[in-house]
């Protein structure tokens, strides 16, 4: 659990955001010990070293009964970004949506994170949607 703490620590410090103790509790169990069948997560290993994750959540859909896949974070370490890991770390969580039947997957960005754009550009479509969200009470 520490590698993944450490690298999602650093996902949630890029967008400048934190969450409680007991949500890396409770994120860890869904993920990686099978808590939610619909939740999953992936590691990319350099040399043996974990330097990045894709976290990613199975819904249903309205308008597609196969359901879709949203690839929530995807995060990698500086100095492993332009080895691969993100383009890895995608595919793996596209292979494990083909394995379930359900070709849909997508997820989202800063507008202003043009590194990581770059590589979505390549390897997935970009969508003419804007994210709303519903305003603190």
């Amino acid at each position: 659990m520490a590698e993944w703490r450490r690298l999602w620590t650093a996902y949630l410090e890029f967008y400048e955001t934190s969450v409680a103790p007991e949500v890396y509790e409770t994120t860890f169990a869904r993920l990686l010990h099978g808590g939610d069948p619909n939740m999953g997560c992936r590691l990319a290993l350099i040399d043996g070293k974990v330097v990045g994750l894709a976290h990613f959540i199975f819904h249903n859909h309205c308008w597609k009964p196969e359901g879709v896949c949203y690839l929530q974070d995807l995060f990698a370490e500086p100095q492993a970004r332009g080895k691969g890991v993100g383009r890895a770390l995608i595919r793996a969580v596209y292979a494990v949506a083909d394995a379930r039947d359900v070709p849909t997957v997508y997820w989202m960005t800063n507008a202003a994170n043009a590194p990581a754009r770059a590589l979505y550009d390549q390897i997935g479509a970009l969508t003419p949607f804007i994210k709303y969200q519903r305003s603190p009470a």
